[in-house]
């Protein structure tokens, strides 16, 4: 087994620090930089594609509504 980074386990304080305050504040950023379902361009569902170029043809349909939609402000 290959141990990747390390974490620091935090007791719960009845007197918070400032510094572990900000470490907190920086952490919930990080977390909304995530990208959310929103951030796909296909829709939830199972598709079905007999070619490979029926995929790539709605995955670029998928797109240009998705791109589209972001310039006018549908986003």
């Amino acid at each position: 087994m290959r141990v990747v980074g390390s974490r620091k386990i935090r007791s719960l304080q009845f007197h918070a620090s400032s510094a572990l305050f900000l470490e907190g504040c920086k952490f919930n950023e990080q977390i909304h930089k995530l990208p959310t379902g929103d951030d796909t361009c296909i829709l939830k569902g199972l598709y079905r594609f007999k070619t490979h170029e029926q995929a790539n043809q709605h995955w670029d349909k998928c797109l240009a509504e998705k791109m589209s939609s972001r310039v006018m402000g549908g986003e």
